[in-house]
């Protein structure tokens, strides 16, 4: 195993991480694309496996990278962890569902599903990008305090919003995105900021408490995958010489991240990210018929 072999993944690993901390969305979103699509065109000794290898790579990597993020917003008490536990309870045992059927899927059928989601989330992105970052004040609403959520900062920024109330459609909702988490790595961080902004949370709160959710959820999937793949291979399944570059990479970006929050417009980077997406969505298409007709 040669362990220089991927060193270039240090710097790319972490501006994915830094992208995936001012965003929300999983860094997987954009480290599975790259081991499909880019490794095979550096040559026959960068490419992994299988989509599974990917995809179970992907998010392990993930963990850490969202582990250094955690720790930043912790520090800046912007995590509501009473709304992440709220959606933990559906995401946590359904992302091992999906990683537990991704093992039994054919690689063609892996790419095309990853291609389709990234398309709708490219769509999703360019064209209901999130505002600023609204909700925040000092006080409610006169007449108002019902039913709100406090949230001071470390830097003493107030926060008031309404409680999230889990009806059928964020069950179905937040359900789907953590199957397709382990199934295709990608869902639950693209679900979770959504929700919580659009019922009024704060982007900054939201994307800090989507980290929480994030981490745990794929902590679940990422596992069982690593697991399906040493049962299969032995550890020497795992491409070590992969994530000894990955994992301290995501890490630097997770504390970037966080510290670059707020300074660039969410508007800008959301339509950027939805432009890439459409991409890497026709790419994976194109990959996944090659995998058909073969």
């Amino acid at each position: 195993m040669d362990f220089t072999l991927y060193w270039f993944m240090l710097p790319v690993a972490a501006l994915v991480a830094t992208c995936a901390m001012l965003s929300g969305i999983g860094g997987a979103a954009l480290f599975t694309p790259i081991f499909i699509l880019v490794f095979p065109l550096l040559g026959p000794q960068y490419s992994l496996e299988s989509g599974i290898a990917a995809i179970g790579t992907a998010l392990l990597t993930q963990i850490f990278g969202f582990s250094s993020g955690f720790i930043s917003y912790y520090r800046k008490r912007l995590i509501d962890f009473g709304l992440a536990a709220k959606f933990l309870r559906i995401s946590a045992p359904v992302a091992i569902v999906g990683a537990l059927a991704a093992g039994a899927l054919h690689d063609a059928f892996i790419v095309g599903g990853y291609a389709l989601l990234v398309g709708v989330l490219a769509y999703i992105l360019f064209f209901h990008s999130r505002g600023a970052d609204f909700g925040a004040s000092t006080s409610p609403a006169a007449g108002d305090n019902a039913g709100m959520r406090r949230r001071t900062d470390r830097a003493g920024k107030t926060y008031f919003y309404r409680d999230v109330v889990f009806g059928p459609a964020a069950v179905l909702i937040t359900s789907v995105g953590a199957f397709l988490t382990g199934l295709l790595s990608v869902g639950i961080g693209e679900v979770i900021v959504p929700q919580l902004t659009r019922r009024g949370v704060p982007m900054a709160v939201a994307a800090a408490t989507s980290v929480a959710v994030v981490i745990v959820t794929v902590a679940c999937a990422s596992f069982t995958l690593v697991g399906q793949m040493a049962a299969k291979g032995g550890l020497s399944a795992v491409p070590w010489s992969l994530v000894c570059y990955t994992i301290p990479g995501v890490i630097i970006g997770g504390q970037i991240g966080p510290h670059l929050h707020g300074r660039i417009s969410q508007r800008q980077l959301d339509r950027a990210n939805g432009v890439l997406f459409l991409f890497i969505a026709i790419a994976m298409a194109v990959v996944s018929a090659k995998k058909f007709s073969a």
